[in-house]
């Protein structure tokens, strides 16, 4: 190798470092912004509504605010009639600063408002908070997974996981099994045959990983495997990362059958004998079936040895929605959050 293939070498290795740590430190400076501007809206909030309760003012105060704010600080976006509003929604709804300082502020402003208008009920509200915050989900992601109702979903398989895996082990991976799943990015009909649905689903692979959730690495479709010198085709494999298991996923274009949890139990004891290595947890199978009776999966599980998970799916139309993925890079974080910078210059423009 001469000197200049070394400096060339040298140089890209530099200037990777380099983007990244720019990349991250933007990144961070961004997040900084978005958390003083949630704080300085929440204060701007509690201040309109401490006012109109003990000066008796109503919502014409508001409009006052606004074209007096603007006027004193011309350069700054946000203060419209509409966002004070806003502002006052979101300390009416969150009184204790605690939490908008240590969990809300690491939202967006327009994450927080879109979900204080599209999820009342409270308990649910904070579950979609703590996954968006977990996920790094933009305000599209999070919207979808509103609108397809994952909070009543997650966690709602037949497993027997409370039986054969460890306490942690079980907790996480009912967490992270939903049932029904919502496959509505197949533009294929409701009689398709398995073959037909594990290809569409490879084909839209980003957002088949997005409905399953974070943490799932796809492995392989048709997963081969060889048994005593015999062939054998697995549906689909992927290996979790925050569980340390792979999961076999077999897909069942009719409602489900026993005996379909003695062939996931076959292709479990298999993956753990072949693929399983000394720091994995066991495998994990997942049988998605078209329709399920729960009373017949739950006595099927019992007898079964190995951890199972058995979820319907549905097929629907497509959403009209571009989406890349639930574990945005760096980059796309700060796009998402530049994104709603921009809504609120939008917002001043055309009021």
């Amino acid at each position: 190798m001469n000197n200049n293939e070394i400096l060339d070498q040298d140089y890209s290795i530099l200037i990777t470092d380099l983007k990244k740590r720019v990349a991250e430190s933007r990144y961070k400076a961004t997040l900084s912004v978005n958390k003083e501007m949630v704080l300085l809206y929440h204060h701007i909030g509690q201040q309109i509504l401490k006012s109109q309760k003990e000066q008796g003012w109503g919502s014409k105060v508001i409009e006052k605010l606004s074209k007096d704010l603007r006027s004193a600080f011309p350069e700054m976006k946000g203060l419209s009639t509409r966002n004070l509003k806003y502002m006052r929604k979101f300390a009416a709804e969150y009184k204790n600063f605690e939490f908008v300082q240590e969990v809300l502020a690491q939202l967006s402003w327009y994450h927080n408002i879109t979900l204080i208008d599209k999820v009342l009920d409270r308990k649910e509200r904070e579950f979609y908070i703590q996954k968006a915050i977990q996920n790094g989900w933009s305000r599209n992601i999070m919207v979808i997974q509103v609108e397809t109702n994952l909070y009543k979903r997650q966690g709602g398989a037949v497993t027997n996981f409370d039986a054969r895996l460890s306490n942690s082990q079980s907790d996480l991976a009912k967490e992270l099994i939903k049932d029904p799943y919502i496959f509505d990015f197949l533009s294929i009909g409701e009689s398709a045959h398995e073959r037909e649905i594990e290809k569409g689903l490879i084909t839209h692979i980003e957002k088949f990983l997005i409905e399953l959730g974070t943490g799932f690495a796809f492995l392989g479709r048709q997963y081969h495997i060889e048994v005593s010198k015999k062939d054998y085709y697995i549906d689909l494999l992927f290996y979790h990362v925050k569980l340390k298991s792979y999961i076999v996923v077999e897909l069942k274009s009719k409602e489900f059958k026993p005996e379909y949890a003695g062939k996931m139990s076959f292709y479990l004891s298999a993956v753990d004998k072949t693929l399983k290595q000394k720091d994995d947890n066991p495998s994990i199978g997942l049988i998605l079936c078209k329709t399920k009776d729960k009373i017949l999966a739950e006595y099927t599980l019992q007898g079964t040895v190995k951890p199972i998970g058995i979820s319907e799916y549905k097929l629907l139309e497509e959403l009209p929605r571009k989406i890349k993925s639930t574990l945005p890079s760096i980059e796309e974080l700060e796009k998402e959050l530049s994104k709603d910078i921009k809504k609120i210059n939008e917002d001043e423009e055309n009021e």
